[in-house]
């Protein structure tokens, strides 16, 4: 089987890379076109010279053809807009679009640059449900959120399939050593609770916690406790050696309805290195996760239970080591990249059949 991996995808987001590594070990020839528009740092600030550059790529999108058939085409995140252009390059092979977020969700409810019922809101949803409606499969992240952009779009559920996110597994893997502090990884939106994330740093001001990350809610790390050092940046290459290290990872705790949708990619790579992970008890998380087995959950929004989980972990190294394991075997039980390679092979045969 030979796929094209096509758009203005971020090539180097985990969504993107972990997929194409996965369906190259299930044996899927991967070529890829890529007109990058989108970097790690944007964080969808967008603006008049990103509108124009991803004007300009969705152009030559249009205007260039593939030189050989392929059996399908694979459309990367953030590709709403590069779907007219991929049903041009897919010279009738079916078309399957990897979104991963509502842009709609994700700039509106969850980031809030829109006020719903905004004008700018409506465009977002329109580019949603057309962009979703597109394709002839959509591949969400949880079952949770493959219902959500089927309610969006009007779509029968059979029409969304679900594959994990994982992990980069060259990069994100055992041993866990435990030498530094918890942990938080993160772009610092309101997806990932970092209010409660302070807030339960500040009842337990005898343990010190490490942020890394930079955005949104810079604002409240201004104020932070004395126990919570501050990293805006840290090269993608060094996350793994954070995560090995790092006493127990944390996840994502806000209490906006995207929060219950999502496993994030922290999460997943944080299993892989074998790492304890305490995150919010979600319905997509139990997708994934069992408490007091493969992870510690606990109420979205909620710092005493946090500040309680972190202190559990920290102060009783045999339940860390023990819910580090679980992790992992949770992760490689249905997460790994041998596991989401089949599953992503699986979805294209059918696809195309």
């Amino acid at each position: 089987m030979r796929v094209l991996y096509f758009g203005t995808y971020e090539r180097d987001y985990p969504r993107n890379a972990q997929v194409i590594e996965a369906l190259r070990r299930a044996g899927v020839a991967v070529d890829e076109w890529n007109m990058p528009v989108w970097t790690a740092r944007d964080n969808w600030r967008g603006g008049a010279r990103q509108a124009v550059r991803l004007a300009t790529a969705e152009l030559r999108l249009l205007l260039r053809r593939p030189e050989q058939p392929y059996d399908a085409l694979l459309v990367g995140y953030p590709g709403h807009l590069d779907l007219p252009a991929a049903r041009r390059a897919a010279r009738g092979a079916p078309v399957v679009f990897n979104p991963l977020v509502s842009l709609a969700d994700t700039l509106v409810s969850d980031r809030r640059r829109f006020g719903a019922g905004s004008p700018a809101a409506r465009l977002l949803e329109w580019i949603d449900r057309r962009a979703l409606c597109a394709a002839d499969v959509v591949v969400a992240d949880t079952r949770a959120n493959a219902d959500r952009l089927a309610g969006i779009a009007g779509l029968p559920p059979e029409h969304v399939d679900v594959c994990f996110v994982g992990a980069e597994e060259r990069l994100f893997s055992p041993p866990w050593q435990p030498q530094g502090p918890p942990l938080f990884v993160g772009k610092l939106i309101p997806l990932h609770g970092l209010e409660t994330i302070i807030a339960a740093a500040a009842l337990l001001p005898e343990v010190r916690l490490r942020v890394v990350g930079s955005g949104q809610e810079d604002g409240l790390l201004r104020a932070r406790p004395p126990s919570v050092e501050w990293l805006r940046w840290l090269p993608y290459a060094e996350l793994p050696d954070a995560d090995r290290s790092a006493a127990c990872a944390l996840g994502i705790f806000g209490t906006g309805p995207k929060a219950r949708r999502v496993i994030p990619n922290k999460v997943f790579q944080a299993l892989a290195c074998g790492t304890p992970v305490i995150t919010a008890d979600t319905p997509a998380a139990c997708e994934l996760l069992v408490d007091g087995e493969s992870a510690l959950l606990v109420p979205p929004g909620d710092p005493v239970a946090l500040s309680a989980a972190v202190g559990r972990l920290v102060g009783d190294p045999q339940l860390a080591r023990r819910i580090g394991d679980g992790g992992l075997r949770a992760y490689r039980e249905h997460a790994s990249e041998e596991v989401l390679g089949h599953r992503w092979r699986r979805l294209l045969e059918r696809a195309v059949s």
